[in-house]
């Protein structure tokens, strides 16, 4: 018996993550997917490829995430079928979309942290040489 692909997962997540990110910006038709910036941050499959879980970064208020997050549910089955399609998979893995906090959370750091840092730091002006 050959030895199993542990990267294989790996590796399909990745066509997944192009695949989708390139429906994004091409062929979507949603008007509330269309309306914001979507990026696709990571995929992650299981072992057995039969789940993927799409994390995306969107920028946009709260409502107009919601609304997003709920077109790329609707849009979820046609992407299945085309990653199947794109990746040559017998099974194409159920897609579900998650809203990556962690580029808002690193926004939001570094809005505290500008505020915070004082403008003309001591000890960083010329020298005097009294």
């Amino acid at each position: 018996m050959p030895p199993r692909d542990t990267r294989r997962p790996d590796r399909v997540a990745e066509g997944i993550r192009m695949e989708v990110a390139t429906f994004l910006a091409e062929d979507v038709r949603d008007p509330r997917v269309r309306a914001v910036l979507i990026t696709v941050t990571a995929v992650e499959v299981t072992r057995d490829l039969g789940h993927a879980t799409v994390f995306v970064s969107i920028m946009a208020s709260d409502a107009e995430r919601a609304a997003a997050l709920e077109g790329l549910a609707s849009t979820a089955g046609h992407l299945r079928a085309r990653v199947g399609r794109a990746l040559r998979l017998r099974v194409a893995p159920e897609i579900l979309f998650k809203f990556d906090e962690s580029v808002a959370r690193a926004a939001r750091i570094e809005t505290l942290l500008a505020s915070v840092r004082p403008s003309d730091p001591p000890g960083d002006g010329p020298a005097s040489d009294a």
